[in-house]
């Protein structure tokens, strides 16, 4: 199973990411990411999907998703050169001050900002692709974990490659 990242510039519109999801649970597909969010235009969104499965697989959702009335236009990132950036915040136990320079110096090393303290724990904001973001939970003694919260996937093609309604 491949990992893929699927682009959708879709009419922002009630329904259509109900119609999007049900296109995928419909087929027995898995969503391991979704986010959506209007774009510069205000009637359309654009919707990062990140799913795994064959070419043939890959081909099918792509071909049942440009059926759906509400996709103005579709683009897979993993087919050329791409960013993805992920968002996540990570509240970790930070008691003594032993454990509060640890935690600091690798948010630091992660080029995470702290962006809440309290008495007891610090709140670690990252950015990056999945593979940094699970690296640094890694790094981080698994015990000093309370609670992750991660955005998903957002991605756009490098170079000239965009997703817009008047790409060809």
């Amino acid at each position: 199973m491949i990992r893929h990242i699927i682009s959708i510039l879709i009419e922002n519109e009630a329904g259509a990411l109900s119609r999007v999801a049900g296109l995928f649970s419909a087929r027995g597909y898995n969503i391991e990411s979704l986010t959506v969010s209007v774009t510069e235009d205000a009637s359309l969104s654009r919707m990062t999907i990140v799913t795994s499965g064959s070419e043939e697989i890959i081909e099918q959702i792509k071909k049942q998703l440009n059926k759906l009335v509400d996709v103005v236009k579709l683009m897979e990132l993993t087919d050329g050169e791409y960013i993805e950036r992920e968002l996540a915040l990570i509240k970790l136990k930070a008691e003594g001050a032993e454990d509060r320079e640890e935690l600091k110096r690798l948010a630091d090393v992660f080029r995470g900002h702290i962006v809440d303290v309290s008495s007891h724990t610090y709140v670690v904001e990252l950015t990056g692709d999945g593979g940094k973001i699970d690296a640094f939970l890694k790094t981080v003694d698994s015990r000093c974990v309370v609670e992750v919260v991660r955005s998903g996937v957002s991605g756009i093609a490098r170079g000239n490659r965009h997703l817009d309604v008047s790409a060809g």
